[in-house]
C-alpha cells in the first residue's frame, strides 16, 4: 500500500506570517502554486491561499503591501504524515474538501512536504476520482459579514 511519502512534494517553500500578502502572491506565481505553508520558525501555523488573498484581503480593500500574511491566512490547517496511507489521507481531504495537505514529521513535528490530490492522481490514481467529486461539491455559501470559509 503507498504511503504519503511516496506521493508527496519535498523541500516545500514557505512564508513567515509577518511577511506581506504581496509577497505570498509573488510567490506563489514564481512557485507556480495555489497556497503555501506559513511556519513561525519551524512551525506550521497555517496555511494561505490564493483564495484567502482574494477573498479575505483584496475583497475587503486591505492593502496587499501592508496586509500580513498572518492576518488572512487559513488556521484551521490539516495535516497528515509521511507513513500514513495515500487511500487514509484521499478520505480525509474528501471529507474536509481540501486540495493540499502538508505533510508533518511526527517526531520533529516540522513540515517535511505537501502532498496535493494532483500528486495523488499523478502517482496513485485509484479513489482520486471519488475525493475530487467530494472536494468539488459547492459548500453551502457563508453569507455572514464576518465568517469565511477555510477550503486549502
Amino acid at each position: 500500500m503507498q504511503t504519503i511519502q511516496d506521493v508527496m512534494t519535498r523541500d516545500v517553500q514557505s512564508i513567515s506570517p509577518q511577511e506581506t500578502v504581496q509577497r505570498a502572491a509573488q510567490m506563489m506565481d514564481e512557485l507556480n502554486v495555489g497556497s503555501i505553508p506559513v511556519l513561525d520558525g519551524h512551525r506550521l501555523v497555517g496555511m494561505i491561499t490564493d483564495r484567502d488573498i482574494t477573498v479575505r484581503s483584496t475583497a475587503a480593500g486591505q492593502a496587499p503591501g501592508q496586509t500580513r500574511v498572518g492576518d488572512v491566512m487559513s488556521t484551521d490547517v490539516r495535516t497528515c504524515a509521511p507513513n500514513q496511507t495515500v487511500d487514509e489521507v484521499l478520505g480525509q481531504m474528501g471529507d474536509v474538501q481540501i486540495r493540499r495537505v502538508p505533510v508533518v514529521d511526527e517526531a520533529s513535528h516540522e513540515v517535511v512536504g505537501i502532498v496535493s490530490l494532483g500528486d495523488m492522481a499523478a502517482k496513485h490514481s485509484a479513489g482520486v476520482d471519488h475525493t475530487l467529486e467530494e472536494i468539488s461539491t459547492p459548500a453551502v455559501p457563508d453569507r455572514s459579514s464576518t465568517g469565511s470559509q477555510t477550503r486549502h
